[in-house]
């Protein structure tokens, strides 16, 4: 699964999941550049650092255009904050699905001219958020249901030149995990409802990118590949079971 050579753009690269996916793909060979607002604190190794705002179309379209070369690009960035449904006005959620949604359909038709001259790949980097309830980031799964299907849509529409696959991501542990799941505590009894044992590190997350972009899964396209521990234990097995524990 090497990637000698190859040319990749990661955004939202410069911390948590997605700094963990350009050191992967560094480590891997690529030559690779993180795109964010805002520089990392700390610079993320093997990759160079690009200003830019996804959601500037402009922005976007100039940053490709002057890109001499591009095999793969990792669409990562995006989020929400905890939000129920009633706390914000539409134009609010709007933004969300903007970031999570519009965004990725920007990045990747101005990256799709330098993908099909190389014969490259797009990894999406989905959410179990799209295919489950998510209460207090309704328009986030929502946003990340649709990436999802926009990922096996461009699969067909740019086969055979462009591979397209979504990474479904499921609970991942970085710097802001105390945020969504409280202190040391908390983390740790989120992760006992995970089947194996643990969120995700963020190198699990870029182990998974490099095999999507490398020749290791050259006939894999319109795929959704789920990284999730083994999901989640389903309730009603806790409830029904509950009375008969000694």
């Amino acid at each position: 699964m090497e990637l000698d050579g190859k040319v990749a753009v990661v955004t939202g690269g410069t911390r948590g999941v997605g700094a963990g996916i350009a050191r992967s793909l560094a480590h891997a060979g690529a030559d690779v550049v993180v795109c964010a607002r805002r520089p990392p604190d700390e610079p993320v190794p093997g990759a160079a650092y690009a200003p830019l705002d996804v959601r500037d179309a402009d922005a976007v379209r100039h940053f490709f255009t002057a890109l001499p070369r591009l095999d793969l690009l990792v669409n990562n960035a995006g989020g929400t904050p905890h939000r129920p449904l009633t706390h914000a006005d539409a134009r609010r959620h709007a933004r969300v699905i903007e970031l999570n949604l519009l965004a990725p359909l920007t990045v990747s038709l101005a990256a799709h001219a330098h993908l099909e001259r190389a014969g490259g790949s797009i990894v999406m980097i989905g959410s179990v958020s799209g295919s489950r309830p998510s209460p207090g980031s309704a328009a986030y799964g929502a946003a990340k249901a649709g990436l999802e299907h926009l990922a096996r849509s461009m699969a067909v529409e740019w086969a055979p030149r462009v591979r397209v696959n979504t990474l479904v991501v499921g609970m991942v542990r970085t710097d802001l995990t105390h945020l969504h799941y409280g202190g040391e505590d908390g983390v740790e009894a989120v992760a006992r409802t995970v089947p194996l044992g643990r969120l995700a590190l963020p190198a699990d997350v870029g182990g998974a990118v490099v095999f999507l972009a490398s020749d290791a899964a050259r006939y894999i396209s319109g795929a959704s590949l789920l990284l999730h521990g083994g999901g989640e234990r389903p309730a009603f097995l806790d409830a029904a079971t509950a009375d008969k524990e000694t």
